[in-house]
């Protein structure tokens, strides 16, 4: 009971952050600092730490919320450039964590470069740990004089106070241009140690070709990991669940069906994924260079889903499924928004299942803050075709 109850106090410490959201949306009514994360967003000891750390990758914020997003972030679908998410483990307590896009309000690439990175750089001064994963790779992810892809840098932490200071950033393998993406990939594996991976990487995740098995991020921990690792990420655009059997069966050990029945429970039955592509994510770590040591898959629920109350639905479900306290949802809910889960669609955004070589499973369920738009909910699901 009582780690249930800290566990629902976890989702609402993560959900308050959003609060703002409900408030008058007329022109000038609201600020994106005012909306923007950091209401209610404490340390056990009341510091304001996860705050301050916030509010500093974000920068000054005065933008009303009526004159819309400074500029497309394409962390959340209505150009929010803050996203939430829970990891669930069993047995273990919820971890509340976020992602922020620190450039936000610069345009072009290179500038939304510039502020993300010296976001980081002040990020991890205060906290005392090190950016040099990162600068180790500057001249692959961010090419003078002009950048291209779709975003520069962004960057994820845990808001558990009980965790070691771990900080994720994600940059662009696309930075080069599209075609260059699996060359700069192939760079970046190697200059962290993990060289003799890509073969296998290569030959049974992007057989397809970079038309349909698309390389999309690259991301490297920071901070005081156990473990760091650094991450692949490929966007598998009309896709199966099947697919997400192959992409386990590189990580050793890992049950491989697993992961194709999540996809098929979170995607309500359906086999194939023709409209938003599945996301799979590869970790490498510790002394194994040929293997991932994890594997994830991303499943875009919204895009599977009439309303958010089917998206609730599938992700309960899925936490009963692996044992894992489901009502932490609901508190979650309550505390974001007032909307009913049927009046809208895309507050929960994903749902992603974590492999591990090492570890238990974990599910991940990620919510977007609506602080522009709340799409509508859809007049009946999408009908996919079978596998």
């Amino acid at each position: 009971m009582e780690r249930a109850q800290a566990d629902q106090r976890h989702a609402r410490v993560l959900a308050h952050t959003v609060s703002g959201a409900q408030e008058p949306r007329g022109p000038g009514a609201v600020t994106g600092g005012r909306h923007r994360p950091g209401q209610g967003l404490q340390t056990g000891d009341g510091s304001g730490l996860p705050l301050f750390d916030l509010l500093g990758l974000l920068g000054p914020a005065s933008r009303p919320l009526g004159a819309g997003p400074p500029s497309p972030s394409f962390v959340c679908d209505d150009h929010s450039p803050v996203e939430f998410s829970l990891a669930f483990t069993a047995g273990s307590p919820v971890t509340p964590r976020l992602l922020v896009e620190p450039g936000c309000a610069a345009d072009p690439l290179e500038e939304n470069a510039r502020l993300g990175r010296r976001a980081v750089e002040a990020l991890a001064a205060r906290r005392d740990f090190s950016t040099d994963p990162l600068r180790r790779v500057e001249d692959l992810f961010f090419p003078p004089p002009v950048m291209q892809g779709s975003f520069a840098l962004r960057c994820a932490m845990d808001l558990r106070q009980d965790l070691t200071t771990g900080v994720k950033v994600y940059v662009d393998p696309q930075a080069h241009g599209r075609e260059e993406s699996s060359q700069v990939t192939e760079e970046a594996l190697n200059r962290f140690g993990f060289g003799r991976a890509w073969p296998a990487l290569r030959e049974r995740i992007l057989q397809r070709g970079p038309g349909r098995d698309e390389i999309r991020f690259f991301a490297l921990d920071l901070g005081r990991w156990r473990t760091p690792r650094v991450k692949v990420y490929i966007a598998h655009h009309d896709s199966s669940a099947t697919l997400m059997r192959t992409v386990s069966r590189l990580v050793p050990g890992a049950p491989a069906e697993q992961a194709a029945e999540f996809c098929r429970a979170v995607g309500g039955g359906t086999g194939r994924f023709a409209h938003r592509p599945l996301v799979s994510c590869l970790s490498y770590a510790g002394r194994d260079t040929r293997h991932p040591s994890g594997c994830t898959v991303h499943v875009p629920v919204r895009d599977h889903v009439p309303d958010d109350g089917i998206a609730l639905d599938r992700a309960k479900g899925v936490l009963r499924h692996h044992g894992m306290d489901s009502d932490v949802i609901d508190a979650a809910w309550a505390a974001m928004t007032s909307r009913q889960p049927r009046d809208g669609v895309g507050l929960l955004a994903y749902v992603s299942l974590v492999q591990s070589a090492w570890q238990p499973p974990r599910v991940n369920v990620y919510f977007s803050p609506e602080a522009y738009a709340v799409s509508p909910p859809r007049a009946a699901d999408r009908t996919e075709e079978g596998e």
